[in-house]
C-alpha cells in the first residue's frame, strides 16, 4: 500500500495533467457541433481501422484453422488412396493365385507350428503340432515362409516328426531355377545355413546368386519352391558332375510357423510308381 501511495505521489503531476487534458477535450467537443462532428468522424475512422485490423487478424487465424482442416482432409484422402491401391494390388495377387490354384489345385496346405527343433546333430528333426487327425501323413513336404525345411517322417494323432533338411541321410531333388539342370540337395552336417547341390551336369550353366528350387519330380514338393541361392562351385575331381554350394533360404534356428503340403494325387502317383516296369 505504501508503495502505491509513493507511486501516486511521485507521478501525481502527470495524472493531473492527463485529467485536465481529457476534461478539455470533452468540453471542446461539446462546445461546438463542428468539433463534435470531427470527433465522431475521427472516432469512426479509428474504430473502423481497429475493426478491420481485428477482422484481418481473426480471418488470418481462421484461415490457419481452415488450412489445418484441409491438410487433415488431404492426409485422410491420401491414406485412403494408398489403402485402395494396396487392396487393389492384393486383389490382383489373389486373382493370380486363384487362377494358379485352379491350374494346380492338386496341392493344398496345412498350417502348423514347430514345437521342438534341433540343428546341432548330424541327423536333425523337428516336431510340429499337427498330426493324422489334421490330415498330415508321412512323406508330405514341409515349408516355411522362405522355402523348403523338411519332410514328414512319423505322424501321431496330434503331432508329427519332420526330417529336417539339416539331415545327412535325407536328399532332396532340386534344380537351378528356370533351367533343366537337376541335382540332389544334401547337407553335410556343418553349417546349418549351407547345403550342397550334387550330381549337377558338368555342362550346366549357372551364376552366383541363382535361385535353387524344388524340381517337382516327386509327390513331396511341387515344382518351383525356393530352397536357397548359389554361392559358388565346389572343386571336385569328377569330370561328369558339378557340386554347387548353396546358402539355404530358411533360418532353421528360428523355425516357427510352417506349412505341410498336401498332394491330392500323392497316393495315386505313389501307387503307379510302385508298380514294376515291363521289359
Amino acid at each position: 500500500m505504501r508503495n502505491l501511495l509513493n507511486f501516486l505521489i511521485k507521478y501525481s503531476t502527470w495524472f493531473v495533467f492527463t485529467f485536465y487534458v481529457l476534461i478539455s477535450c470533452i468540453l471542446l467537443v461539446k462546445s461546438s457541433d463542428n468539433h463534435f462532428s470531427l470527433y465522431m468522424s475521427s472516432a469512426n475512422a479509428i474504430g473502423g481501422a481497429i475493426y478491420r485490423t481485428s477482422s484481418e487478424v481473426t480471418d488470418y487465424f481462421g484461415l490457419l484453422s481452415v488450412n489445418q482442416r484441409l491438410q487433415e482432409s488431404n492426409a485422410k484422402l491420401e491414406s485412403e488412396v494408398l489403402n485402395l491401391r494396396q487392396q487393389l494390388s492384393q486383389y490382383k495377387v489373389l486373382a493370380q493365385d486363384s487362377s494358379e490354384s485352379e491350374r494346380m489345385n492338386r496341392f493344398g496346405y496345412i498350417g502348423a507350428s514347430v514345437i521342438n527343433n534341433s540343428t546341432r546333430h548330424p541327423r536333425n528333426h523337428f516336431t510340429i503340432d499337427r498330426g493324422s487327425s489334421d490330415g498330415v501323413e508321412p512323406g508330405m513336404g514341409v515349408v516355411d515362409q522362405s522355402g523348403v525345411v523338411g519332410i514328414v517322417d512319423v505322424t501321431g494323432k496330434k503331432t508329427s516328426r519332420v526330417i529336417s533338411l539339416l539331415n545327412q541321410n535325407q536328399h532332396f531333388s532340386a534344380k537351378v531355377k528356370d533351367t533343366p539342370y537337376v541335382g540332389s540337395l544334401t547337407w553335410r552336417g556343418d553349417d546349418p545355413s549351407i547345403a550342397f547341390l550334387e550330381e549337377v551336369p558338368r555342362h550346366a550353366k549357372f551364376h552366383i546368386g541363382d535361385t535353387i528350387v524344388t524340381s517337382g519330380f516327386s509327390t513331396t514338393f511341387p515344382e518351383g519352391i525356393d530352397i536357397g541361392t548359389v554361392m559358388g562351385k565346389v572343386k571336385t575331381t569328377d569330370d561328369t558332375f558339378l557340386i554347387l554350394k548353396i546358402r539355404l533360404a530358411s533360418n532353421f534356428k528360428t523355425l516357427g510357423t510352417v506349412r505341410v503340403i498336401k498332394d491330392a494325387l500323392k497316393h495315386e502317383l505313389d501307387s503307379l510308381n510302385s508298380i514294376g516296369t515291363y521289359e
